[in-house]
């Protein structure tokens, strides 16, 4: 099963792009239902907020629909070991698991977290801490890009989050992996030039074609093979542009194979 959705939602910017004009932001989720199975909510990185929150966010969703919860920056980026930080989290998360939705949590680090032992250790941390829970890592920097490190993925438990982002040196290349029986991919888009904020526009400006997203319909498949799941999610959230490619995906994954190749390739 290959569940397909965005990195969040609520965006001001979908709106005329994949919100129909004039959409309030309280109905937002209730339209993004319609068309997704599956949202990442990014949210929970800025501030963890009351299990009230997605509560209501859980209610406006069918059965059958999943939420994937970012951790929050202090797990990820300030590398907290702070217990009641985790277990604040957690609560947040009850809502979700009392109505069998939840599906995980992402933890996305930043550049500078990169593979050295200390880093590894709080890897570990993370799973002893959360052990009730899928957990999903995803790297920016490409010193994680190891067989080694993908067997430590597999003896903690934890899913390895494949991406595609632009192909810069000491960025994470577009390796699909498997780590656990659950596979992941994000979409980041390609914005080479803003990626480092010295274009001075979003980093996640960027809409793919069908030719770079065929690039990636193999690799999916073919963990589809091993995996009980999929989940791919786009993050170039700019303008509606995650919507756009989500949907263009699903149906390229709908698809018989080599459907779209010849359309990609212009040939």
């Amino acid at each position: 099963m290959i569940r397909i959705g965005t990195s969040g939602y609520s965006f001001a910017d979908w709106v005329g792009e994949f919100y129909p004009p004039g959409t309030p932001k309280g109905a937002m989720l209730d339209h993004y239902a319609r068309h997704f199975d599956t949202v990442e909510i990014n949210s929970t990185y800025y501030r963890i907020p009351h299990p009230v929150v997605l509560r209501k966010m859980e209610q406006k969703t069918p059965p059958g629909f999943e939420f994937i919860i970012k951790a929050n920056q202090e797990m990820t980026h300030r590398g907290s070991r702070d217990v009641s930080v985790y277990r604040q989290f957690e609560e947040v998360l009850e809502p979700l698991k009392d109505a069998g939705k939840f599906s995980g949590v992402l933890f996305q680090f930043p550049w500078g977290f990169k593979n050295t032992q200390e880093n590894r250790a709080h890897l570990a941390f993370l799973k002893e801490t959360l052990a009730e829970n899928p957990l999903f890592v995803e790297f920016r920097h490409d010193s994680w890009i190891r067989d080694e490190v993908f067997t430590f993925l597999k003896a903690q438990g934890l899913g390895y989050c494949s991406v595609d982002e632009p192909g810069i040196q000491g960025l994470v290349p577009p390796v699909a992996k498997l780590t656990t029986d659950v596979g992941y991919v994000r979409f980041h888009g390609r914005n080479a030039k803003n990626w480092w904020g010295r274009g001075g526009g979003d980093r996640y400006d960027y809409l793919y074609d069908q030719k770079e997203l065929n690039e990636w319909v193999d690799k999916i498949r073919d963990l589809e093979k091993k995996a009980k799941k999929i989940y791919v999610f786009f993050n170039n959230c700019h303008a509606g542009q995650a919507a756009k490619n989500a949907r263009l995906m699903q149906q390229m994954l709908q698809t018989e194979p080599g459907a779209f190749a010849e359309e990609s390739t212009g040939e």
